[in-house]
């Protein structure tokens, strides 16, 4: 764990300690089994928007493909009747497609990823609001799937289900991110990816790969909001939930320039998105000012982050100048 990430970590604590002290319902069973649910379905989200934030692009369409790959999971199993071990993977399949085209736009047709994924984002929405008549989409009365509805909406020894797989994916991604070829490529191409180039990375396919990811964690995370809301209105289900996805990376340290970050900081990002969310429920502020109040916290924590880590270079640069006068000097 870095610096960075310990002191994101004890920022969780202290807002904690805070919160529990005006508020001690915060500790209850039930406030942290459904604030658990919530960081495993975001975290999901939040993961996949890593692996493209790491190489320097950014994915916008996310929300909008929450909205479309779960209002047609639903149908499949729902309307179709399709059994839902394989309607799961094709869903999967579709999100990893969808990511491989945005991709394909951005590593081989050089596209802005912004504009990219702006468009998807108008698109997959569009779509969704089409294929279901701007309906809601639904379960009928009566309907279950007890094994799928364990697995997503289900708890384990009183932890959701969502958590631990969230977890699992995030053990998993931190292998790929920080202790394979693969995961040292990200990186090389976020820092620069003209000298990564030229050092023989195939730059084109890592990107493209890392769209990929984003996509079929897109997908999963779909399937896990589908079967939590069971109900879906395609005009609003998933928006603005990019934003999410991405002010966590950026919280756990990602810059959105690329090349930085952890997948322990991620984590701890959705994390404490959450429990300001949930701070923000428990303290009675309205929930107007629910996204004035995290927005306002994260260009704070932000800066600090900007300024100490200036603070920081220039200590460096400092102590290396006052080295180089003594060694001079002796």
């Amino acid at each position: 764990m870095s610096k960075k990430d310990l002191g994101l970590l004890i920022l969780i604590v202290v807002v904690g300690i805070v919160v529990t002290i005006i508020n001690p319902r915060f500790l209850l069973p039930i406030n942290l089994a459904n604030t658990s649910n919530l960081i495993g379905l975001f975290g999901v989200l939040a993961i996949g928007q890593a692996f493209v934030i790491i190489t320097g692009g950014i994915e916008l369409s996310v929300g909008s493909l929450v909205a479309l790959l779960g209002v047609l999971f639903v149908d499949m199993i729902a309307v179709r009747e399709l059994p839902w071990p394989i309607a799961l993977p094709l869903i999967l399949l579709l999100g990893a497609v969808i990511g491989l085209v945005h991709g394909w736009l951005v590593a081989r047709l050089k596209l802005q990823p912004f504009v990219v994924t702006l468009c998807g984002l108008l698109i997959y929405r569009g779509i969704a609001r089409f294929y279901t008549t701007d309906g809601t989409a639904g379960f009928a009365f009566g309907q279950s799937f007890p094994t799928l509805e364990f697995l997503t909406a289900g708890r384990t020894y009183g932890v959701p289900n969502s958590f631990i797989a969230l977890l699992i994916i995030a053990l998993v991604m931190w292998v790929v991110l920080h202790r394979s070829v693969f995961g040292r490529y990200l990186y090389a191409i976020g820092k620069n990816e003209e000298a990564a180039k030229y050092s023989g990375i195939r730059t084109d396919r890592v990107v493209m790969s890392a769209y990929v990811i984003c996509g079929a964690l897109t997908a999963l995370a779909a399937v896990y909001f589908a079967m939590y809301t069971r109900s879906i209105s395609p005009a609003s289900h998933g928006q603005f939930y990019e934003l999410y996805a991405i002010a966590a990376a950026v919280l756990g340290g990602f810059s959105l320039r690329g090349g930085e970050g952890s997948l322990v900081g991620v984590v701890l990002g959705i994390v404490l998105l959450q429990e300001l969310q949930n701070l923000v429920n428990l303290l009675g502020i309205p929930s107007s000012l629910n996204f004035a109040v995290m927005g306002g916290v994260i260009l704070i924590g932000v800066l600090i982050d900007q300024q100490w880590s200036a603070f920081r270079s220039r200590r460096i640069v400092a102590d290396a100048a006052r080295g180089g006068m003594q060694e001079a000097a002796s």
